[in-house]
C-alpha cells in the first residue's frame, strides 16, 4: 500500500475507486465503504483509495484537543493490506475554504481520476459543507464518475458512529465498542522503562505511555490481549497513574502478560482491551497492592481459561 500525506504526492494516471471521510476508528460502517472500494478495484481494475481527512491542522488552529479512537498509525496498520493507497489529507484552514465544486473538479476528477466515488449518506464537503451526495450525483456525468452512496451500519437499532463508540468507551464497555468497531479497542506504542516494581513483587509488567490524542476509557484493570514480536498473549492491563506507588499524573498502560518471559523494553506492542474488570485504586501499602494484583491475575486466568 502506498501511504502519502499530500495529494501532490499522488501521481498515478490510472482510474480509481475512492472513498472519503475522517475514518476515526474504521468502524463497521467505515468498513462497508472500504469493502465497496475493494470490490470495485478488483472488478474494474482501478486503484483503490482511502482518503482520510487529517483534522489536526484545523484542531490546532482552534485550540481543540482531539479524543480519537484511532491514530494515523493504527489506521495504516488496519488498511495496509486492504487498499492500494491511503491518503492522510491535512484538513488545513485553506482546504476548509475550498468550494465544493472545486473539490470535485480538482481532487476527485483531476488529481485522483475517480471512476467511482463511494461515500456514506451524510458525507459533506467543501466550504461551509455545501457539498453533499446530491451535488456529487449532479456532477457525476460531467466528470465521468459513478457514485455509490452506502447506507449506515446499525447496532441495536442505532447508527454506528465514532461519536457513539466514544460514548461507549467512556462508560468502559469495551465489549460493546468491539462489536461496533469490528475489532477490540487498542493502544499501541513502544515499551518504556519503569521502576521495575512489578518484577520485584513477582509480576513483571510492560509499560506504555497513553497517546495524548486517544480517548481514555475509565481508569482501571482490563482483561487484555497483547501483541509483541508477532506473538499474541493474554493478560491484564491497568490504565491509570499507579497512585499507590507514584505521585505523577502521567497516564500509562501497565500490562502483565501470561506466559511471556522475554524482554519487551524498546519494542512496539499493541494492547487490546477485551473486558473491564475493576476501577483503579490507591492502596494503603505495596503489600495490599500485591494481594489485589494476585487476585486480578487469577481473575484474568479464569476469564481466559489459562
Amino acid at each position: 500500500m502506498q501511504y502519502i500525506k499530500e495529494l501532490s504526492q499522488y501521481h498515478s494516471d490510472r482510474d480509481s475507486a475512492v472513498t472519503f471521510g475522517k475514518f476515526d476508528g474504521l468502524h463497521r460502517g467505515h468498513q462497508k465503504l472500504v469493502r465497496k472500494v475493494q470490490e470495485l478495484s478488483t472488478n474494474e481494475n482501478v486503484n483503490s483509495i482511502v482518503c482520510a481527512f487529517d483534522m489536526h491542522p484545523l484542531w490546532k488552529e482552534k485550540g481543540i484537543t482531539p479524543q480519537l479512537i484511532m491514530d494515523q498509525r493504527e489506521r495504516y496498520l488496519h488498511l495496509e493490506t486492504q487498499v492500494d493507497v491511503l491518503i492522510d489529507y491535512p484538513f488545513t484552514p485553506e482546504f476548509a475554504r475550498m468550494p465544493a465544486e472545486d473539490f470535485i473538479e480538482q481532487i476527485i476528477s483531476r488529481r485522483l481520476h475517480a471512476r467511482y466515488v463511494v461515500v456514506g449518506t451524510d458525507f459533506r464537503f467543501g466550504y461551509e459543507k455545501r457539498g453533499d451526495v446530491q451535488m456529487l450525483s449532479e456532477y457525476a456525468g460531467q466528470y465521468g464518475y459513478q457514485l455509490f452512496v452506502i447506507e449506515k451500519e446499525r447496532y441495536q437499532d442505532r447508527i454506528i458512529s465514532s461519536t457513539y463508540i466514544k460514548e461507549v468507551l467512556r462508560d468502559g464497555d469495551v465489549e460493546k465498542a468491539a462489536k461496533m468497531l469490528g475489532y477490540a479497542y487498542a493502544v499501541d506504542g513502544v515499551v518504556e522503562h519503569g521502576k521495575r516494581l512489578g518484577r520485584t513483587l513477582g509480576f513483571p509488567t510492560v509499560n506504555l505511555h497513553w497517546p495524548e490524542d486517544k480517548i481514555v476509557p475509565p481508569k482501571g484493570v482490563y482483561f487484555s490481549r497483547i501483541r509483541v514480536d508477532g506473538a499474541v498473549y493474554h493478560g491484564i492491563s491497568n490504565v491509570g497513574i499507579k497512585p499507590t506507588v507514584s505521585d505523577e499524573q502521567r497516564l500509562l498502560v501497565e500490562s502483565f502478560l501470561f506466559g511471556y518471559e522475554g524482554d519487551a523494553y524498546g519494542k512496539e506492542i499493541l494492547v487490546e482491551f477485551l473486558k473491564y474488570h475493576r476501577p483503579e485504586q490507591k492502596f494503603p501499602d505495596v503489600e495490599s497492592l500485591k494481594v489485589q494484583v494476585d487476585r486480578d491475575i487469577a481473575a484474568g486466568q479464569e476469564y481466559f481459561k489459562v
